[in-house]
């Protein structure tokens, strides 16, 4: 004879495996599966859709400068240059990394946005012929 499991609190006995499976299990993993944006079709500022890659090039652009002004220093000052000779061209390597990624982000984002367009279209041409 099999016992049924027990609630944590151990008041009530938790339903059979059976019972949990309804018509309604299908549509609530697909709804839960996707995130709201794509089944909203709330339109976003272009700040909010560009910010990550535009801070992305600053920070990139402000540390490769900074590089080329330790760079600099180590040309004009005589003291700690090893100093400077090896953390300049650090910078300058951080800082052109970070700023190819960011511009290199940005098409990526308007490409997927070309595309959840496209697919909002479609699924609404979808939905259109095959619900009447």
């Amino acid at each position: 004879v099999e016992i049924p499991p027990k609630s944590p609190d151990g008041s009530e006995k938790s339903p059979p495996s059976r019972e949990l499976i309804t018509s309604r299990t299908g549509s609530t993993l697909c709804m839960s599966s996707r995130s709201e944006s794509v089944w909203t079709s709330t339109s976003r500022s272009k700040w909010e859709i560009y910010h990550k890659p535009v801070i992305v090039v600053s920070v990139g652009a402000a540390i490769f400068l900074f590089g080329m002004v330790i760079i600099s220093l180590s040309c004009f000052l005589k003291g700690k240059k090893n100093f400077y000779k090896m953390s300049g061209p650090a910078f300058l390597s951080l800082g052109l990394m970070l700023l190819v990624c960011g511009l290199v982000w940005i098409p990526i984002i308007r490409k997927k946005q070309k595309q959840r367009q496209k697919s909002q279209f479609l699924q609404s041409l979808k939905s259109f012929f095959f619900n009447r």
